[in-house]
């Protein structure tokens, strides 16, 4: 059974950063696909940042030059460094693992657990 637990969020004022980090355990699942994604109220998941086996990595166009994915190994940690952040950035943001892919990818139903989120709240 592998377990993810986000860990990072918070509240920020806009241009401001976090880095979100997801430990998993009971699997190496930093050794497959993760993604992290987010839900505002209202509003339906979305996935924002997917990094593959292969470490290529996809991100929605609304965070591209602003969101890193990264992850290690090592630690079995995905991590999801957050850079001029906006008030629509504001979600709560979950981590994911699939064993279906080898690309990173922002779908999703092909992942295959979850943590339980972490919430992320920008103020104008």
């Amino acid at each position: 059974q592998v377990q993810l637990v986000e860990s990072g969020g918070g509240s920020v004022q806009a241009g401001g950063s976090l880095r979100l980090s997801c430990a998993a355990s009971g699997y190496p699942a930093t050794k497959y696909c993760m993604g992290w994604f987010r839900q505002a109220p209202g509003k339906e998941r979305e996935g924002v940042a997917a990094i593959g086996v292969d470490e290529s990595t996809s991100y929605t166009d609304s965070v591209k030059g602003r969101f890193t994915i990264s992850k290690d190994n090592a630690k079995n940690t995905l991590y999801l460094q957050m850079n001029s952040l906006k008030p629509e950035d504001t979600a709560m943001y979950y981590c994911a693992v699939s064993f279906g892919c080898y690309y990173g990818n922002l779908i999703a139903t092909m992942y295959n657990y979850w943590g339980q989120g972490t919430q992320v709240t920008v103020s104008s």
